[in-house]
């Protein structure tokens, strides 16, 4: 981590006058609202809408055969008592239980115990194959964000899939279940920059070129309900996060919520209904993440 940090460092510093950039006003703007949101030198997890408005970022949703591009898939490979049980249900494998354990606590969890959503998300991916060869995922993992002039920030993620060579594959936003949706999409977006950020670095490091975007996948979890995401990070992007800028081209981000079939707003994977349909969007976001990143991915044979 210091070693990443050192490096966003030197990359920046020689772009970057420190002087009286901690905070700005956007300049004005006939598409902005009258009070004009400011730029300040933020954690991603103090982010709000205010940064996403700050940075011209817009979230829009998609149905699932839109964000994905192909129909969800089946389940195969999937225990059937994980889809449909719970955790009496007799003659449960070890791993089943274990996962719908940790599916009750998160469901239960309180104000405070956003630990217990995090400790879920990272056992499901797990199972699902999200860890694969030369990736690990780590808990509460921390990716250095340099944003108005400080090179100091931390975007801390739930969970977070690494490569060997540090690079952010995927990051999920979990936390407190007191935070609102709005405000964990902009935290997750945070993070979506950092790991652009701390990438390119890396690839600097390994003599690879830089690139000048990055699509980032990343999941929030409101509860147990997932939220998808492809986050398409840019250089301008980037830079105008670093230099307290407004950037000239806004920033589409697209999401895939999980429908309810029941219709109830307040579902989540406890429901086995609810579950089975969550676990088709893992299972297809699995694919379409590994896609994302092995375009950016350096492993020795990266490009």
């Amino acid at each position: 981590m210091k070693v990443v940090r050192k490096m966003i460092r030197k990359l920046i510093r020689s772009t970057l006058k420190p002087s009286n950039i901690q905070c700005r006003k956007i300049r004005s703007s006939p598409s902005l609202c009258m009070a004009q949101p400011i730029r300040c030198a933020k954690s991603g997890n103090a982010w709000t809408a205010n940064e996403l408005r700050a940075y011209n970022i817009e979230v829009c949703s998609q149905s699932a055969k839109s964000f994905f591009g192909y129909p969800l898939p089946t389940l195969d490979g999937i225990d059937p008592l994980f889809v449909s049980a719970t955790v009496d249900t007799d003659g449960l494998t070890h791993s089943t239980d274990r996962l719908l354990r940790y599916l009750v606590l998160a469901s239960k969890a309180n104000p405070g115990q956003g630990s217990a959503i995090s400790d879920f998300s990272e056992a499901l991916l797990s199972e699902l194959g999200y860890e694969e060869d030369g990736t690990i995922l780590r808990y509460r993992y921390a990716i250095p964000l340099a944003i108005c002039g400080n090179t100091r920030k931390l975007a801390r993620t739930g969970v977070c899939l690494v490569h060997v060579n540090a690079m952010i594959l995927l990051i999920i936003q979990g936390g407190d279940t007191t935070i609102s949706p709005r405000v964990r999409e902009a935290r997750v977006i945070a993070g979506a920059i950092a790991a652009f950020q701390c990438n390119n670095h890396v690839r600097d490091q390994l003599g690879k070129p830089l690139l000048s975007s990055m699509t980032i996948p990343c999941i929030t979890m409101i509860g147990t309900c997932p939220i998808f995401y492809k986050i398409p990070v840019t250089k301008e992007l980037s830079e105008a996060v670093i230099t307290a800028q407004y950037p000239t081209q806004t920033t589409l981000v697209t999401k895939c919520v999980v429908s309810s079939r029941s219709g109830h707003l307040r579902e989540g994977m406890e429901v086995p209904d609810f579950r089975e349909a969550a676990l088709q969007h893992f299972v297809a976001f699995r694919a379409l993440a590994k896609h994302f990143w092995s375009a950016f991915l350096c492993d020795g044979n990266g490009v």
